[in-house]
C-alpha cells in the first residue's frame, strides 16, 4: 500500500505540464504514487504525459475517452488511488521540492482525518502567500467548529482541494469524492461536506503548493455556460446543510456565502456571452427563491448596501414577473 497517492488532472495545459512533472519528480518517494488523469486533452497534453510518465517514479497514467471536467477527473483519480493518504494537484500548478514528505509527516504526527495548508498564489511574476483562514495551527480540531461565524471568512471559504492531505478513511466514508460533472465551484460542496461530516482536522503552516492564477484556459477566465455550475454547486451546499442537525446555525453562513458569490458574478456580467448573461440572471433569481427566505433576509441585512441592493432588486423583479408567468 503506497503511503501517499497524488491525483493530478490535466486538460489542455501542455505548456505547464513540464513544470508540474518536474515538481512531482522532486517529491517522489518509493512509497508515493502519482495518478495522472488526462481529461481528453486536445492540445498535445496527452502525448506529452505519455512520453514523460515513464520517467516519473510511481506514475500511473489514466486517460478519459470523454472530457468530464475537473470534478470527474479527480473522482477517476480517487478511484484509482491506493494510498493511505491522498492529495491533489492541478496540472497547471507546481510544488516545492520535498513538500509532500513534510505534509505526510504532519498528518502522521497528528493522526487526524485531514490537514489543510497555506499556499503561494502566482499571478504573472507576483507571488502572494495565502493562509488558511483559521488561527490555531498543528492542533486537532472538530471540522464543523471551523465553519462559523457566518460574517467572517472561515475554513469552508478556503475550498482548494490541493491545499491539504486526506486520510483514506474519508474515501471509505464517502466524503472525499466530488459531485460528478461539476465544471466549476466543484470544491464548494466538497469542503462543506468535509467540515460537516469528518471527525477531525488540523491546519499547518507548511508552504509548498504554487497556484497559478490567470491561466487563459482556466474556467475562471472564460465567460461561457460552464461557469454557471457554481449555482448547482451552491444549491447542493444549501440543500445538504439544510438537512444537517445544526442547520439553524450553519445555514446563515451557507446562504450569505451563496449571496456573495452571486453578487460577484453579477458584478462582472460583462465578461459573459449575452445568452449566458441572461441565463445567469434567471438562474440567480431562481436560486434566491429557493433559499430559506427568513435566512436570506437576515443575510441581505448583514451585507453592504451595494451588494444587498443588487440582490434585492433581482428578487423583486422575479416576484413581479411571477403572476405573468402563472397567467
Amino acid at each position: 500500500m503506497p503511503k501517499l497517492s497524488v491525483i493530478v488532472p490535466f486538460y489542455n495545459v501542455r505548456q505547464y505540464v513540464p513544470d508540474a512533472l518536474r515538481s512531482l519528480r522532486a517529491n517522489a518517494r518509493d512509497d508515493f504514487e502519482f495518478i495522472l488523469v488526462d481529461d481528453r486533452s486536445t492540445d498535445g497534453t496527452a502525448d506529452l504525459l505519455a512520453r514523460a510518465a515513464p520517467g516519473l517514479p510511481g506514475a500511473v497514467l489514466v486517460r478519459h475517452e470523454v472530457n468530464g471536467g475537473l470534478a470527474t477527473a479527480r473522482n477517476t483519480g480517487i478511484d484509482a488511488a491506493r494510498g493511505e493518504y491522498l492529495t491533489f494537484l492541478d496540472g497547471d500548478d507546481w510544488l516545492a521540492p520535498g513538500y509532500y514528505q513534510r505534509l505526510v509527516a504532519v498528518i502522521d504526527s497528528l493522526g487526524c482525518d485531514f490537514v489543510r495548508t497555506d499556499h503561494v498564489q502566482c499571478t504573472a511574476r507576483a507571488r502572494t502567500v495565502h493562509r488558511v483562514p483559521h488561527g490555531r495551527r498543528n492542533t486537532v480540531l472538530r471540522p464543523r467548529d471551523a465553519i462559523l461565524p457566518a460574517h467572517r471568512t472561515t475554513s469552508v471559504d478556503y475550498a482548494y482541494a490541493w491545499a491539504g492531505i486526506y486520510h483514506r478513511r474519508l474515501v471509505d466514508r464517502g466524503l472525499l469524492h466530488f459531485t460528478d460533472g461539476l465544471r466549476t465551484a466543484e470544491d464548494r460542496p466538497w469542503i462543506w461536506k468535509l467540515h460537516r461530516e469528518a471527525e477531525s482536522f488540523a491546519v499547518t503552516s507548511a508552504l509548498g503548493v504554487f497556484y497559478r492564477r490567470g491561466v487563459a484556459s482556466s474556467l475562471t477566465q472564460i465567460g461561457d455556460a460552464r461557469q454557471l455550475d457554481f449555482i448547482r454547486a451552491f444549491d447542493q451546499v444549501i440543500e445538504e446543510t439544510a438537512g444537517d442537525a445544526d442547520a439553524a446555525a450553519l445555514l446563515p453562513k451557507a446562504v450569505r456565502t451563496y449571496c456573495a458569490i452571486i453578487s460577484h458574478h453579477l458584478g462582472s456580467i460583462e465578461r459573459f456571452e449575452a445568452p449566458v448573461a441572461r441565463k445567469l440572471k434567471e438562474m440567480s433569481a431562481a436560486a434566491l427563491r429557493g433559499m430559506p427566505q427568513p435566512v436570506l433576509d437576515d443575510a441581505l441585512a448583514s451585507m453592504d448596501a451595494e451588494r444587498a441592493g443588487k440582490l434585492r432588486r433581482l428578487r423583486r423583479r422575479t416576484a413581479a414577473a411571477a403572476p405573468e408567468v402563472a397567467a
